[in-house]
């Protein structure tokens, strides 16, 4: 089990963020350990806070997590995902007991084997095993018109096969978690979204049948396919796989020559629970790299995009950098510094050799979930953004979802958040689809949690030997 990290809070008032108060140890070791250094506390108390997120505001009816706090909003089912995998890491990290991870667990995949699925766009939650995108928090049905979501129910399944390798207990509920994860990912009928062989569609809905997008280039994609490969039910052919890696955008950007793609978060969410290191499908193979290197250089080259700063944004640099799918403040075209800058809600921000999408709006879980592939850039980027914005940016669940310190003055539309003469735009929400990547990689790159569980996975194993991955800890699977 890994050792809950003492806080030294006086290290922690830092700017005012006073550490959330702990649960109590029951048997506090003899002789006291040596003071953590300046990187765990750090981490320790981002990771915690991050952590109490998920804990706190998820309905504990039903294991729904919301899609942002505090503003009122439907559950994500990709945060559930998230929330699934980040209860087993509070209790390594000895922040809540392994029975109250398994009755949080137990409750929200009972949700899920007894919702109700069919055609209809009223009354139901899902359809052919897959899961609408936004649930109501209360009743768990169908928020609205939201689409039928092959990814973020992929991100479901994700941490209910997590759960189903981590409880392995004899207990009754850690049997039962089990068979109800089988049962959910078997049921999951992937060559439905095969409408556009071999590619798989991103969504449907009943209103008007199947969405436009395909899931094609390097993204978050990989998890999705690795796990509709695997399915022992339901399958797609290997020709999935080839189909999808034939679509890859192999390009130098910022002196880094890698598969593009220029929001982070597709660098990180299929990483979260696979650990690519040194295995390799046919297209990596023939490159010389592996798909956490590929991650590493993304990340590399963001920063350097960061420190060139073509467009001139306030504050960016060598240690506050990051973009990624995040809020923003909107607020249409407005003049800054004599510049027109076209101001964003919610999009898809990145930078790559594809394309740069940028309206200085920056989000802290775009480095901070990268901190396995680099952690000596990293590691200095979160330090600096909580120093240097303080309770404006860090508060009592970690970072706020996203800030933009070029924007100094509110504009005449703005949508969101408040800004600060001094520091610019904060945003007033903390979204669950990037808290999750927060916990769950620090947690990799502190003791390599999640990946040491997953690769107990059967279904995670079949998926990556069908996809042609070989090579590193694999060769040592029977």
């Amino acid at each position: 089990m890994i050792k809950a990290v003492p806080i030294l809070v006086s290290f922690l008032v830092i700017l005012g963020c006073a550490t959330p108060a702990r649960p109590p140890v029951a048997s506090p070791p003899a002789i006291a350990a040596a003071p953590p250094d300046a990187e765990e506390v750090l981490l320790d108390d981002l990771q915690y806070r991050t952590f109490l997120w998920f804990w706190e505001t998820t309905n504990p009816k039903n294991g729904l997590v919301p899609d942002r706090w505090p503003t009122k909003s439907f559950s994500s089912i990709a945060a559930v995902g998230f929330g699934l995998t980040v209860y087993p890491v509070g209790v390594e990290r000895g922040w809540i007991t392994r029975a109250e991870a398994r009755q949080r667990v137990l409750t929200t995949l009972e949700f899920f084997s007894s919702a109700p699925q069919g055609p209809e766009a009223r009354g139901i939650t899902g359809y052919k095993g897959f899961f609408y995108h936004f649930l109501d928090m209360e009743t768990g049905l169908r928020h609205d018109t939201t689409e039928l979501s092959t990814i973020d129910t992929t991100l479901l399944f994700a941490g209910a096969l997590f759960c189903q390798s981590y409880f392995d207990g004899d207990h009754p509920d850690e049997r039962r978690i089990r068979d109800l994860a089988e049962q959910l990912y078997l049921a999951a009928e992937w060559p439905y979204f095969l409408v556009n062989p071999p590619l798989v569609q991103m969504s449907w809905r009943p209103e008007r049948g199947y969405g436009a997008g395909i899931w094609r280039g390097l993204n978050e994609g990989s998890i999705l396919y690795i796990l509709a490969l695997a399915s022992p039910a339901h399958p797609v052919g290997r020709e999935s796989w080839d189909g999808w890696v034939s679509t890859y955008r192999w390009l130098p950007f910022y002196g880094e020559e890698h598969v593009n793609f220029a929001p982070l978060f597709g660098h990180q969410y299929s990483h979260i629970y696979i650990d690519f290191r040194g295995i390799q499908d046919d297209y990596l193979r023939e490159k010389g790299i592996d798909f956490f290197e590929n991650s590493r250089r993304a990340t590399l080259s963001q920063r350097s995009y960061a420190i060139d700063n073509p467009n001139g944004f306030r504050d960016y640099g060598e240690n506050i950098w990051g973009l990624t799918a995040c809020d923003g403040p909107g607020g249409g075209t407005v003049a800054i510094d004599g510049k027109e800058r076209e101001l964003r809600g919610y999009w898809a921000r990145g930078a790559a050799a594809t394309g740069i999408h940028d309206d200085g709006t920056i989000a802290p879980t775009a480095a901070a979930a990268s901190i396995p592939f680099a952690p000596e850039i990293v590691i200095p980027a979160i330090a600096a953004m909580k120093d240097r914005y303080g309770e404006a940016l860090y508060q009592k669940y970690g970072f706020l979802d996203s800030f933009n310190p070029t924007l100094r003055e509110p504009p005449p539309l703005l949508r969101k958040g408040t800004v600060h003469p001094e520091l610019g735009w904060f945003d007033n929400d903390y979204l669950g689809i990037d808290q999750g990547p927060i916990v769950l990689m620090i947690e990799n790159y502190r003791s390599g949690f999640v990946w040491n569980v997953m690769r107990k996975n059967p279904h995670i194993i079949r998926g990556l030997q069908r996809a042609g991955f070989r090579g590193g800890w694999l060769e040592a699977v029977k």
